[in-house]
C-alpha cells in the first residue's frame, strides 16, 4: 500500500464515512455520513488515514475562508493573513504540517489559491480526472477535486490514486528541451514587484536548465472573469437555490448575496458564457500547439491579511477576489490542469506560488515539470 499510515485531511465538503459534512455552513445538523466520496475511499484504499475534515469558506462560495460558522482559517505562515480559500483549512493543516496531503476543491481556483498562500502544492487536475462522486457541487461545470500535499512528488502519488490510476509518481529530469509559454498578456501585468522578481527567478532557473522560454499571446483571456462570474452565478444559484429560498438566516451573508445575485441573471447571460467559454478552450487549445506547458504568478500579490476587502497592486487599488482568482480561473473554465508550488517569499516574507498549466489530458507532464521547478528551486 503506497500510503499506509499516511495521515490526511478531507475538506468538509465531502462525504466521509462517520462524519457530518457540514460544507462549511450554518444551520444544518447533518447525521454522519454513511460512505466515503469516492477519492476518499481509494486514498483509504492505498492506506491513507483520514484524521479529520477541514474548514472552508461556507458552500466553498468564496476565497478568504473566513468561515462565520466554524471561524476563520488562520495562515500558518504568518498571523493575520488569510490562508486563501475555499480549501483554505486543508493547506493550513498541510502547511502547519498536521497532514502530508488534504484534498480540496477548485472551482476558480479554490486549491491553487490556499495553497499558494499557505506556501505549499497544489494541484487541480484536467476537468473530471478526478470523480465528483461525494462532493457537493457549486459550479457543476467548473468544479475539480485534487490534492494539496507538502511536495509534487506527493501529490502526484495522491492524484493517481485518487484518479483511480495504476499508483505512480513523478518522473523528474532536467527540462532541455521543454518548451515553456510564457503569456505576454494578463497574466504578468499587473503584479506586485515581489511576485514578479519571484517568479521571473524561476524562469531563468528553469531557462538554465534547458527550457526553451516562448513568449505567447493568448488573445480573448482577459474576459475570463465576465465567464466565470457569468457562469458560476448562475450554477450555485440553481444549486444551492432550495437553501437561499427556504433557509437564507442560516447563511453568512457574503454567500447569501452571491447566492441572491445569481436570481438575476438571464438565461441569455449563461448560454452567451458558454459560447465565450468554448472560444477560451479554442484559444488555449492553439497555443498549446507551440509549447508545452504555461508558466504564470498563481497570484498576483503575496497572501493579504485577513479582512482585507483590497490589495494595492502598482499603484492601483484592485479588489481582493480580483487580485487573487484572475490567475487560477481561466484553467477552471477551460478544464486544464494546473499546478502551484512556492517559489519564494514576498516583502511580508510570505510565501509566492508560481502556476504551471497544461493541455487538457496533460496532467503527468504538468506535474514532472513542476517536480523539476521544485528541485531547481531548492538547490
Amino acid at each position: 500500500m503506497p500510503l499506509m499510515g499516511v495521515p490526511f485531511a478531507v475538506k468538509d465538503l465531502m462525504q466521509v464515512a462517520g462524519f457530518s459534512q457540514t460544507n462549511g455552513s450554518g444551520g444544518l445538523k447533518p447525521p454522519p455520513a454513511l460512505r466515503d466520496a469516492l477519492s476518499v475511499a481509494r486514498l483509504r484504499d492505498a492506506g491513507a488515514l483520514v484524521v479529520g475534515t477541514t474548514n472552508l469558506h461556507e458552500l466553498a462560495y468564496g476565497i478568504t475562508s473566513e468561515n462565520p460558522h466554524y471561524g476563520w482559517v488562520g495562515n500558518p505562515r504568518a498571523a493575520g493573513f488569510t490562508a486563501g480559500g475555499s480549501s483554505g483549512g486543508s493547506a493550513a493543516a498541510v502547511a502547519a504540517g498536521i497532514v502530508r496531503l488534504a484534498i480540496g476543491t477548485d472551482t476558480a481556483g479554490s486549491i491553487r489559491i490556499p495553497a499558494s498562500c499557505c506556501g505549499v502544492v497544489g494541484f487541480k487536475p484536467t476537468f473530471d480526472a478526478v470523480s465528483r462522486d461525494g462532493a457537493q457541487a457549486l459550479g457543476a461545470s467548473l468544479d475539480h477535486l485534487g490534492p494539496i500535499a507538502a511536495s509534487v512528488a506527493d501529490a502526484a502519488l495522491a492524484f493517481s490514486i485518487m484518479a483511480g490510476q495504476a499508483e505512480r509518481t513523478v518522473s523528474v529530469g532536467a527540462l532541455s528541451g521543454l518548451r515553456v509559454g510564457v503569456p505576454r498578456n494578463y497574466f504578468y501585468a499587473p503584479l506586485a514587484d515581489d511576485v514578479a522578481q519571484a517568479v521571473d527567478r524561476a524562469l531563468a532557473l528553469m531557462q538554465a536548465d534547458g527550457a526553451i522560454l516562448v513568449p505567447i499571446d493568448l488573445p480573448g483571456v482577459e474576459h475570463s472573469a465576465a465567464l466565470q462570474f457569468a457562469t458560476l452565478c448562475s450554477e450555485a444559484t440553481d444549486i444551492h437555490w432550495r437553501r437561499l429560498i427556504d433557509q437564507p438566516e442560516t447563511l453568512g451573508a457574503d454567500v447569501r448575496v452571491r447566492l441572491e445575485i445569481g436570481q438575476f441573471f438571464p438565461a441569455t447571460w449563461y448560454t452567451r458564457a458558454q459560447r465565450g467559454r468554448a472560444q477560451l478552450a479554442r484559444m488555449f487549445d492553439q497555443a498549446m500547439q507551440s509549447v508545452d506547458v504555461l508558466v504564470t504568478p498563481t497570484l498576483r500579490i503575496e497572501p493579504p491579511r485577513s479582512g482585507a476587502g483590497g490589495v494595492v497592486i502598482g499603484g492601483q487599488e484592485v479588489p481582493l477576489h480580483t487580485a487573487v482568482t484572475g490567475l487560477t480561473m481561466p484553467f477552471n473554465l477551460t478544464g486544464m490542469p494546473a499546478l502551484t508550488l512556492p517559489c519564494g517569499n514576498g516583502r511580508n516574507g510570505l510565501p509566492i506560488g508560481l502556476q504551471i498549466a497544461g493541455a487538457r489530458g496533460a496532467d503527468w507532464r504538468v506535474l514532472n515539470a513542476g517536480a523539476r521547478v521544485e528541485a531547481l528551486l531548492a538547490d
